[in-house]
């Protein structure tokens, strides 16, 4: 059964699970408009989890996908830590502010949340997929009996194969491209930051499995190139966050419309990973860090938010974690059925000029 059949899609296309910016909401209308809506529940616990998949369930009959982050375990390095509050400090100063007086780990892996695989296991979501790793094997043992198809983020061959071998059904291939979190299984390691076409094309060749490419691809022209790459379906989240129905905030949407788009920056700044984002005042505060590294993830996201929260109590919204990939500049501000509908079209008209050549 093809990818489109056993999820009755209309379009080969999932909007990207996007944590803290998509919504049950923006999902919905992605799925009631024929592609695959997602939610990401990384950055929330079990109890607000169950909340968005009740949501979502309310709102479409469709199937969906649920996200999780399986990063590993932060080890807190409390020297670090200081010293990275110490050099953001004279930042905090500026809006008369204090730094934390120390960082939390606000974010738990799903590999270490018993709660939320039990809520997964009731609930049944039809789609989940993994970022940044994978679950132990009795966890997706656990997943695959309950009929989800699982979906696991991979940025390299090596990656995929892993994913492979546990039993994940099909992966995303994340190129550079790609706005948000590279979903590298191991940070420390070497990324090749292969790009979206070469890592479709890779994958699709040599991994076993479905392919979803995703990374700069903004519009119908760029659904149908990874098509004809040899992907079952693109995953596009750039592309949905100027939609109303996205929890982006005005200074988010305001900077994705600005000259920041044009020039989207990898930083591990912000949370403590490797992130593309648009360049704002906290990008470009990799040209001054001095050498020093960031804490682990998500321990770095502490300070970041609380940077961000003193900076925007004062009107400044240039420390916000603006994620984007980029394809920035192609963005469309848009209802979400508006624009896979105007999705569809685009790949229809690209694949009846394929067609006729």
């Amino acid at each position: 059964m093809s990818f489109l059949d056993r999820f009755r899609l209309e379009l080969p296309l999932i909007q990207a699970p996007m944590a803290g910016v998509s919504t049950p909401l923006l999902a919905a209308a992605v799925c009631e408009a024929g592609g695959l809506g997602s939610i990401g529940v990384g950055a929330t616990d079990a109890a607000g989890a169950r909340d968005m998949i009740e949501e979502l369930r309310h709102r479409t009959e469709r199937s969906f996908n649920v996200n999780l982050f399986v990063h590993q375990e932060a080890e807190a390095k409390p020297a670090r830590e200081a010293a990275w509050l110490e050099w953001l400090a004279p930042l905090f100063a500026e809006f008369d502010a204090a730094p934390p007086k120390a960082l939390r780990t606000i974010y738990r892996s799903f590999a270490d949340d018993p709660e939320m695989l039990a809520m997964l296991l009731e609930l049944a979501p039809p789609v989940i997929s993994f970022h940044f790793g994978l679950p132990a094997a009795d966890v997706i043992s656990a997943l695959r009996a309950r009929s989800i198809y699982l979906m696991a983020t991979a940025t390299s061959l090596e990656e995929a194969r892993a994913a492979k071998a546990a039993g994940i059904d099909a992966v995303v291939a994340q190129g550079i491209e790609a706005g948000g979190h590279r979903g590298i299984f191991d940070p420390a390691s070497r990324d090749d930051a292969l790009g979206t076409f070469a890592l479709t094309r890779m994958l699709v060749r040599e991994a076993e499995l479905p392919v979803i490419a995703a990374g700069g691809i903004m519009d119908g022209a760029g659904i149908a190139a990874v098509l004809q790459l040899g992907a079952v379906a693109a995953q596009l989240g750039t592309a949905f966050i100027a939609c109303p129905e996205s929890a982006a905030d005005d200074a988010y949407r305001t900077a994705l419309a600005g000259p920041g788009a044009y020039h989207t920056v990898m930083t591990s700044l912000i949370s403590g990973r490797p992130a593309r984002a648009l360049a704002n005042r906290f990008t470009a505060l990799d040209k001054c860090e001095d050498g020093l590294l960031p804490p682990d993830y998500p321990i770095a996201y502490d300070a970041g938010k609380a940077l961000h929260a003193a900076a925007k109590a004062r009107g400044d919204y240039g420390f916000g974690a603006q994620w984007a990939g980029q394809g920035a500049p192609l963005s469309r501000a848009m209802p979400a059925g508006d624009l896979v509908r105007e999705l569809k079209k685009e790949l229809e008209s690209c694949q009846t000029g394929l067609h006729r050549h």
